[in-house]
């Protein structure tokens, strides 16, 4: 099983991201061959500033590595460093219709938040699906609401193949059912396009603050709460063991408990479970030098795989 992940490097990560990408990611390691890459090519749509882009991929390998990442179980590479699946994603667009790629609800959820419409922005499906196909990836575990990027991978994929013969593995898309939905600090999905995150390592009084600002019901001190519907709790519960979520649910119900006194305690939990990453993360800060010999080792690897099947498709649609 070859397993393959991205994510772009648009921003400091967040809880969110954690959840939603990163902890799974990490956990890919032990089910198969695992990349990982850092999608700082797909971030160009977004990101005009080359010295934030700069920085925000190097923070994205950092977080990977505090957090667990083993670089002798999964290969972690700058998708810029693996330059093969630019002219990879040409030739799969010769094969791409116009309407797949119309239909695709990225592009139109980008535009209604108002990133300027491009054609890197319309093609993102195109490079996205040379990300999968490269390494000749089997699986791609994504959210339910991702889905559709590697259906459209697998319709470019057979294309390709029934026009060219059988150069590309056509991957499954793994649904993640139990991968949780983090809510940002005003109950929507936690986005850094939202301005409702809680970053992983940002300053502690800015979390301590923006913890503080959780949006919750009016109930006052004394009444008692619904514990399902808070968002205090749910972002708690991703962090508490099951006999502390039963326990500040239960405090909810019985009254004289509150919310206040709830963000304090998710403050702190927050804190208390990135700590070693935080401290890790530290280390490797002052030593980039790893980090970078990380970053090229696992190009090295994922160029290699890239050569192979470039020059494989290469030869199939005739400019070999």
């Amino acid at each position: 099983m070859r397993l393959l992940s991205g994510i772009q490097p648009s921003g400091k990560l967040h809880l969110g991201n954690y959840f939603g990408m990163m902890k799974p990611a990490i956990e890919l390691q032990d089910k198969g061959d695992a990349f990982l890459f850092i999608a700082n090519y797909h971030a160009l749509t977004s990101v005009t500033d080359p010295d934030q882009l700069r920085q925000d991929t190097l923070d994205v390998a950092l977080d990977f590595l505090a957090c667990g990442l083993d670089p002798e179980r999964s290969v972690l590479y700058r998708q810029s460093d693996v330059p093969q699946v630019v002219e990879l994603s040409w030739l799969l667009s010769t094969v791409t219709p116009m309407g797949l790629l119309e239909r695709c609800h990225s592009y139109k959820d980008k535009i209604a938040k108002g990133i300027a419409a491009s054609h890197a922005l319309f093609a993102y499906p195109v490079l996205m699906a040379a990300d999968i196909l490269f390494c000749h990836s089997t699986h791609v575990p994504v959210g339910r609401d991702q889905k559709q990027h590697v259906e459209v991978t697998r319709d470019i994929a057979i294309k390709f193949n029934n026009q060219y013969g059988e150069v590309f593995t056509i991957p499954e898309p793994v649904i993640r059912d139990d991968v949780a939905v983090v809510p940002g600090i005003d109950g929507q999905k936690m986005s850094k396009s939202y301005n409702n995150h809680l970053e992983m390592f940002g300053d502690e009084k800015e979390l301590r603050a923006r913890v503080m600002r959780i949006v919750t019901d009016s109930k006052a001190l004394e009444d008692p709460k619904e514990p399902e519907s808070c968002n205090v709790l749910a972002l708690y519960s991703l962090f508490a063991t099951d006999e502390q979520k039963e326990e500040m649910a239960a405090n909810y119900r019985n009254g004289g408990y509150g919310y206040g006194t709830a963000k304090k305690a998710l403050f702190e939990l927050v804190q208390d479970f990135f700590a070693p990453f935080r401290k890790k993360r530290e280390e490797l800060a002052d030593d980039l030098s790893y980090v970078e010999s990380v970053l090229r080792a696992g190009a090295d690897k994922a160029g290699a795989e890239a050569d192979k099947t470039l020059r494989i498709a290469r030869k199939a649609v005739g400019i070999d």
